[in-house]
């Protein structure tokens, strides 16, 4: 994917995977990519090679389900590759794939359309891998709706076991004999594990988990996430800075478009002490959520110690104080993140807040804040293999303002070209001292600060940009 895609939240509401460029052949580094109803090879629009699912081996049965071409195609979509073809079940069916043990990126492609005499409406199933539930009751077209969004992209991190061998099922959920299944493209990407470190125990008495860091993501801009009207300022590197990954980031933790953009409050110190620059993230209650904060200082004069220091909210909670960039990262262009846990609790969707306000505690130079990146990860718990939520509900008018309509939904990492990066693109805020809650009441219980990311036994899933986890890219407007 292009890399202007991503530049905003996390870059991560652009989902694509941007470190690692195009891999142009399914099956190169053990990657596969099946375009599901298609009966020959073809390319998608950024060069990629997709394998026609009718003619492949990853197909047990040549009578699975039904090869189906969508009735319309929205323009909207990048590519008539994946999405203008589908395979569509009426019963369970699982696809078989031989991949090598380790972590592996899990991508499924939805384009809700009406599917020969089957409607849009009808596609209400589960999908379930490697014995986790992923997906459960699940309406693309309302979460389509939801999200005002073309096509929907799913993706989740799977631990594939020594064995080598993953199957991914699709059933249409029980109720009614109209209910059937459906997926556009699988992909699968071949991730190595990175190194980890274990994270504080939890506040309930859970033992220390540890996760992998994900890569090969698209980045999103952050702005439809930025809550009210001051949304700071975005910008890019100075062009004398250079991005220098020290040791302790390397390359594949994120893109160097999401360190090289960036969000701040802006210049003015007065005004900004009177609002929190402020994202807010949708998703599903009664999970535990990883995020990562990535920084970066891009611009002169910000070069030492204590002249931007500030706060960083997590669900009207303190989740640091005195964070400084130059004192975490040691210098201008070199890249650093943080990671903090929290444990939501209830059900169906609710509002993650982060927001960030100049600390003047250390009385720095400047009253200020930053952001290049953000990505919010949805785990898998101790003694659960659910990573499944409920259908997002469809809004009655839509909560954000500025132009994202029909969109791509894809599995978040939150980024920004002005305020740091995946699902990242929740930036601003017009509250005062904390976060202001809309509507709905977060639930969040917990909230620290990890050495390193938790890693699962199993897996960790990472949804669309509205759900389980999102990236974006600060900055980009």
């Amino acid at each position: 994917m292009a890399m202007a895609r991503c530049l905003l939240l996390l870059a991560i509401v652009s989902l694509a995977a941007a470190e690692g460029g195009g891999n142009n052949s399914t099956d190169s580094a053990g990657q596969v990519r099946l375009s599901c109803g298609a009966s020959a090879p073809a390319t998608d629009s950024d060069g990629r090679a997709w394998e026609g699912d009718s003619t492949s081996k990853f197909l047990a049965s040549t009578n699975a389900g039904v090869a189906a071409r969508a009735s319309y195609q929205d323009p909207p979509l990048p590519s008539s590759v994946p999405y203008v073809t589908a395979r569509v079940f009426a019963s369970s069916h699982t696809y078989t794939f031989l991949v090598s043990p380790g972590r592996v990126f899990l991508r499924l492609y939805f384009y809700p359309a009406d599917y020969g005499n089957r409607s849009a409406s009808g596609a209400l199933f589960g999908v379930t891998a490697g014995g986790v539930t992923l997906l459960r009751d699940f309406n693309a077209s309302q979460a389509a709706l939801a999200l005002d969004a073309a096509y929907l992209v799913r993706e989740f991190s799977l631990n594939v076991s020594s064995g080598g061998k993953l199957d991914v099922t699709f059933a249409p959920s029980p109720g009614a004999s109209s209910h059937y299944a459906f997926v556009n493209g699988i992909e699968i990407v071949p991730t190595p594990d990175v190194f980890t470190a274990p994270v504080p125990t939890f506040a309930n008495g859970g033992r220390p988990d540890r996760m992998p860091i994900r890569f090969y993501r698209t980045w999103n801009t952050d702005i439809p996430y930025i809550f009210g009207a001051a949304v700071g300022v975005s910008f890019e590197k100075d062009s004398n800075v250079t991005i220098q990954y020290p040791p302790s980031v390397p390359p594949h933790i994120a893109p160097e478009g999401v360190y090289a953009s960036a969000r701040s409050m802006g210049p003015y110190a007065q005004i900004n002490l009177n609002y929190n620059l402020t994202w807010i993230l949708p998703v599903d209650s009664g999970f535990y959520y990883l995020l990562r904060f990535h920084f970066c200082e891009v611009l002169y004069p910000i070069t030492k110690v204590n002249q931007r220091s500030f706060f960083i909210y997590i669900n009207n909670q303190t989740a640091q104080e005195q964070m400084d960039v130059i004192g975490r990262s040691g210098g201008i262009g070199v890249p650093v993140y943080t990671d903090y846990l929290v444990v939501t609790t209830g059900s169906g969707q609710t509002d993650m807040w982060v927001a960030l306000h100049p600390d003047l505690s250390s009385r720095p130079e400047y009253f200020d804040a930053i952001l290049n990146g953000l990505e919010v990860f949805k785990l898998q718990t101790y003694g659960s293999n659910n990573l499944a939520g409920a259908n997002l509900p469809i809004p009655q008018k839509q909560p954000y303002q500025g132009e994202f309509k029909r969109k791509s939904a894809v599995a978040a990492a939150v980024g920004g070209a002005v305020a740091g990066g995946l699902l990242a693109v929740l930036i601003g805020c017009l509250c005062a001292c904390g976060i202001c809650r809309r509507g709905r009441k977060a639930t969040s219980v917990v909230v620290c600060e990890p050495e390193a990311v938790p890693e699962q036994p199993a897996h960790h899933g990472l949804l669309s940009s509205t759900k389980s986890s999102a990236l974006f890219k600060s900055g980009q407007t």
